[in-house]
């Protein structure tokens, strides 16, 4: 029997409409042989559109308002397992290689490996500084001008080259590797070759470049005159030249590790994504943040290995959330009580199987560190296979019919015709507050300008909802007896 072998690959800041068989006019060769080879889901969403909570998420299987980890530079919470700790717990070889940015320290990380992965590979972006002198640091994070740099110079380059090495190493083992690379994420370095590849921005077809933002949120029109887009004849929608060169070449090295992985690890499932998109300056907007626009929420998502129908496609919805429960699912490991997604594996063998589940996106804040990207962007938002509705609880809220309007142009969420979809939406999506025990769930979210049948209440929905857990874990005590709980969710009192 071969060994049970599963490598995740993923990069930092790639929209589906960054991929060339999204659509894109971004030139991604071998990510495109990866769709053709495998399946393609149409419809996936991030959890947070920003690198470390969406991470945190897919890491973890809880949603970042359940792990601790909201926004940037904030730690996973002391009781929450990560793949590298359940997979190693049950007996499987985990490695880490690449940029992690859930530690709480800064942006490169502090270069200490958490518990569940190998010491020996683990190649955070701190690791990396480590190997260069203080004038190789400064040069590795400026991507003002092109500088002429050997490809073995580049962090994506260094990844590769260590997880090959990793995949030698361990050909006749059971392992789950994770390649992690910042790139296309600025400063977007490539190596010499690629650095004339593209000479004005690439726009994907859209006209989301013509948005006037009429009807949106305040939060995204002081978002496009950062971005210097507000107003539409001073926009020059797409992405840069040296991003979109980034994009290129780092699918250069994910060829790499994909021709590898072909020849030598036939039966290893082998999995692409990204952690969020970027705006490229459709809707006026730059770069990720509290939004549900596919340029920025919506992701690549790309499955290949045994089992894995060639060419297929699945056009339904699917959340990042998932990808967990389906990672364990494949290594016939049960999905724990405390995941918040279920597993992908249905579809994986149907492909046109729906999931009946909607993506739910949220946002806290960009980063701890920073007073700026808008400071405290409360936002939690579904996505179904027609609709999106998006509760900004210190913003107007927004509510898109995709069938009508697939690039979100018109915010329709005071319109009355669409009164029994709205409010329906609005109440699944108030119930996973509830059920994933968002700190941040209160009446206010409840009570919207546009919900006349929904009344304040300071008991809210009036429940305790402690946490569930697996056979022979720790249960918790109830409040009112100290005695073990007999049901998590009960009313208050």
């Amino acid at each position: 029997m071969p060994p049970k072998q599963f490598i995740f690959i993923m990069t930092d800041s790639t929209a589906a409409s960054m991929v060339g068989c999204y659509g894109s006019p971004v030139t991604t060769p071998q990510i495109d042989t990866m769709a053709r080879q495998g399946l393609r889901f149409e419809r996936t969403y991030t959890c947070q559109p920003v690198c470390g909570p969406a991470r945190s998420a897919l890491f973890t299987g809880l949603f970042p308002h359940s792990n601790g980890s909201w926004a940037n530079c904030m730690p996973l919470s002391a009781d929450v397992r990560t793949l590298g700790q359940r997979l190693s717990a049950a007996g499987f070889h985990c490695a880490y290689i690449g940029k992690w940015h859930l530690d709480g320290g800064d942006y490169f990380g502090n270069g200490i490996c958490p518990e569940g992965w190998d010491k020996a590979y683990w190649y955070d972006m701190k690791c990396y500084l480590d190997e260069l002198t203080p004038e190789e640091r400064l040069l590795s994070r400026d991507g003002s001008v092109p500088h002429h740099l050997p490809a073995d110079f580049i962090y994506g380059h260094r990844v590769t080259e260590k997880a090959l090495d990793f995949m030698r190493r361990h050909e006749k083992e059971d392992y789950f590797l994770v390649v992690s690379y910042d790139e296309p994420h600025g400063p977007s370095l490539v190596p010499q070759e690629y650095e004339d590849l593209y000479q004005c921005r690439l726009c994907p077809d859209s006209t989301a470049a013509s948005d006037t933002l009429d009807g949106k949120p305040a939060l995204q029109r002081l978002w496009a005159e950062e971005a210097g887009g507000l107003d539409v004849r001073d926009r020059t929608p797409g992405f840069w030249p040296a991003f979109a060169a980034c994009q290129t070449y780092i699918d250069s090295e994910i060829g790499r590790i994909l021709a590898y992985a072909r020849e030598k690890a036939p039966d290893a499932m082998r999995l692409y994504t990204s952690d969020h998109g970027e705006a490229g300056h459709l809707h006026g907007l730059y770069a990720k943040g509290p939004s549900v626009y596919d340029e920025i929420a919506r992701v690549p998502l790309l499955f290949e290995g045994p089992g894995v129908r060639p060419g297929s496609t699945c056009p339904w919805v699917v959340s990042q959330i998932d990808l967990p429960a389906t990672i364990l699912d494949w290594f016939g490991l049960k999905r724990p009580v405390m995941l918040e997604g279920e597993s992908l594996m249905p579809q994986l063998r149907d492909p046109l199987l729906p999931t009946n589940r909607p993506a739910f996106v949220e946002f806290g804040r960009y980063e701890v560190d920073h007073d700026g990207f808008g400071g405290f962007q409360p936002m939690r938002a579904l996505i179904t296979d027609e609709y999106k509705l998006a509760l900004h609880l210190l913003d107007r809220d927004e509510f898109y019919v995709t069938r009508d309007d697939p690039h979100d142009m018109v915010n329709r969420i005071d319109d009355d015709s669409l009164t029994d979809a709205r409010n329906g939406l609005h109440d699944t999506l108030l119930d996973w507050m509830n059920r994933t025990r968002d700190p941040f769930r209160g009446y206010q979210w409840v009570c919207r300008p546009w919900r006349t049948d929904r009344r304040p209440s300071w008991a809210v929905d009036g429940y305790t909802r402690q946490r569930e857990n697996d056979p022979g874990e720790y249960r918790q005590l109830d409040y009112s007896t100290g005695l073990t709980m007999e049901s998590a969710v009960r009313k208050k009192g």
